[in-house]
């Protein structure tokens, strides 16, 4: 097994987590990235105050799936245009980044922003940074929608009601 892994920040952690199961990871892991702070926490990350952003580490077989589709996984599992957070989820720690480790991550994942597209000729809002570390959230957000599905599927009907709400202005 050639285990890689990926970090996407992705807008809320919880949502964009079991995605990423179903397409392969062998495992993944809410957390932090993007800020200068060490070992943030989530109330200080969502209050803005630690420039880091919601994000996922996604560990891969790299035998088994490729960088190329985890990016086309995540840029398919988000709305790409929304500078301002994901969904009703609003703030920088809320936006979108892929974290890439070296220049052919990088590579792929300019070569896939710059493949979208959009009608009315907006940019996508996706920021493409060095990654510099990760920072494992709290353990209630590990497998957050396993250990709590009912609040879960809450939260997928709200995003989609608020989506479809935004979507018709």
């Amino acid at each position: 097994m050639a285990e890689k892994h990926a970090y996407f920040a992705g807008g809320c952690f919880w949502c964009i987590t079991p995605v990423f199961k179903i397409y392969g990871a062998t495992e993944v892991v809410s957390g932090y990235s993007g800020g200068d702070e060490a070992d943030p926490k989530y109330e200080d990350v969502k209050a803005q105050r630690t420039g880091h952003r919601e994000t996922i580490a996604v560990t891969y077989d790299s035998e088994k799936v490729d960088y190329a589709k985890l990016v086309e996984i995540y840029l398919a599992n988000v709305d790409p245009f929304d500078e301002g957070g994901q969904y009703m989820d609003r703030g920088f720690s809320y936006t979108l980044a892929i974290y890439y480790q070296n220049e052919d991550e990088k590579a792929i994942a300019q070569k896939a922003i710059d493949a979208l597209h959009h009608p009315q000729g907006k940019k996508a809002a996706v920021a493409l940074e060095a990654f510099k570390s990760f920072y494992p959230a709290e353990e209630y957000h590990q497998d957050y929608y396993l250990k709590n599905p009912e609040s879960f599927e809450n939260e997928i009907s709200e995003r989609r009601q608020w989506e479809q709400t935004h979507s018709q202005k």
